[in-house]
């Protein structure tokens, strides 16, 4: 079972056993193979129940494509790309369905250097070449258990002093995803934190929540208990832990833009002047950040194949998307969700100050929307409506993802989704009555 429609623009995901089951697994992992002919690759998997079956489908169908692959067992998604980069492989798969909920599967695929295989680069051949079915095996390769975890906990903690760090309180939110197998071996090196350890035992049922915190409803719990243990900071994690979600030490959500400042303020401290790239949804807060800390902002287009590749053309030190998807150079130009979540304690102990009090310029200053999706019938001929109405009004207007309109004291983006007839608006203004004002005039838009 493979239904085409598992192939997404940035990775492969679908419901278990009605669009892809363990004989489309096969299919892919030998075409990955036939189509990229890499000679070593990684494959893990994530504590999805059907991912045991879909990654040994994975890594059979790569072994008999001629390639020999390193496998990794279950792993963070950010383990495998690590596992590549590091190493020197020529690619890697990994077995997850990030923050979808437990009826799903799916794959995280990437080549040399960990840069990831998309629907412009290459996933479109993979698909083509698993439907059209395969010849004799020719040459099997061979099928090792590889041992990446104390390099990977090494590398990540290199990011950090571990003398400064601490002391803390933090609640972490494991949703019982990869986090609660990742996390233990990086925070047994951290004396000085304490941790409120919250369903860290692996489950693809899902017992608690959906791992996904972009949702208010999954992040309701960490949100109390960050409260109720007087705690730091409380960090929610996504089914395969390559995003972490903070809240401060009042509870308050912290979004992904103001999240990118910070940590673009802390990377810039260690290399001043450096290169740091934001995408097209972010805050003003980002680039002003940026700029202030003496480094250079550059936006980009969403999507982890976009930014992956603007930093290698930049050599940025780190990118940041509202998504919580955080990149570092020095991590293979890779997303984690271990070092944004190292480098924040880092930032709490050495600055002696609450979270709310190093956010409270950002919030008191800079008013969200949020991302806000909306249904429409007609996505081009809307985008086309929108760019008249507030060109004619003077908004400055640009379309390096959707379209952007900017005026001295707010501004807006709105894309198109790439898998459904929706439209995705980001707002912000300089006053709350301003942010609201536009927002509901933006919607009405969109919506008549």
């Amino acid at each position: 079972m493979l239904d085409p429609k598992v192939f997404k623009a940035y990775d492969v995901r679908g419901l278990h056993g009605s669009e892809i089951d363990e004989e489309g697994a096969y299919a892919i992992g030998r075409a990955y193979v036939e189509h990229f002919e890499p000679r070593v690759i990684a494959v893990g998997r994530d504590m999805r129940l059907s991912a045991p079956a879909m990654a040994a489908a994975v890594i059979d169908g790569a072994a008999d494509g001629g390639a020999d692959v390193l496998e990794l067992g279950m792993v963070g998604t950010e383990m495998v790309y690590y596992a590549v980069g590091e190493l020197g492989l020529e690619g890697g798969i990994c077995v997850t369905a990030s923050h979808n909920p437990k009826e799903y599967t799916g794959m995280k695929i990437v080549r040399r250097g960990a840069l990831p295989v998309g629907g412009d680069s290459g996933l479109d051949d993979i698909r083509r070449r698993a439907e059209a079915g395969f010849g004799p095996v020719t040459q099997r390769g061979g099928v090792r258990q590889e041992d990446v975890w104390p390099g990977f906990v090494d590398k990540v903690l290199s990011f950090v002093d571990v003398d400064a760090v601490g002391p803390l309180k933090v609640v972490v939110d494991a949703a019982n995803g990869m986090a609660g197998v990742m996390l233990p071996p990086v925070l047994e090196r951290l004396p000085n934190v304490d941790v409120v350890a919250c369903h860290f035992e692996p489950d693809g049922s899902f017992p608690n929540h959906e791992p996904n915190p972009l949702l208010p409803e999954n992040r309701a719990f960490v949100v109390e208990r960050t409260r109720a243990e007087g705690a730091d900071v409380g960090v929610a994690y996504d089914g395969d832990a390559d995003r972490c979600f903070f809240v401060d030490d009042t509870g308050e959500f912290v979004p992904g833009d103001f999240a990118t400042a910070l940590l673009a303020e802390a990377m810039l401290a260690r290399e001043p002047g450096g290169r740091v790239i934001y995408d097209v949804r972010a805050s003003w807060a980002v680039p002003r950040t940026i700029e202030a800390a003496g480094g250079v902002p550059l936006m980009n287009r969403v999507g982890h194949a976009f930014i992956k590749h603007r930093m290698r053309k930049e050599d940025a030190i780190f990118a940041g998307e509202v998504s919580a998807h955080y990149y570092f150079r020095d991590f293979s130009q890779a997303d984690t969700g271990v070092v944004p979540f190292l480098l924040v304690l880092e930032l709490l102990s050495r600055s002696g100050k609450k979270l709310s009090a190093l956010l409270e310029p950002y919030r008191s200053r800079y008013f969200l929307t949020g991302e806000i999706n909306t249904p429409v019938a007609d996505v081009a001929l809307k985008l086309q409506e929108l760019k008249e109405r507030y060109a004619a009004e003077g908004g400055v207007v640009t379309h390096l993802d959707g379209i952007s309109v900017d005026f001295p004291d707010w501004h807006f983006n709105v894309r198109p989704s790439n898998t459904e007839p929706l439209l995705r608006l980001n707002l912000e203004a300089l006053t709350r009555e301003q942010m609201e004002r536009r927002r509901d005039e933006v919607l009405e838009l969109i919506r008549t």
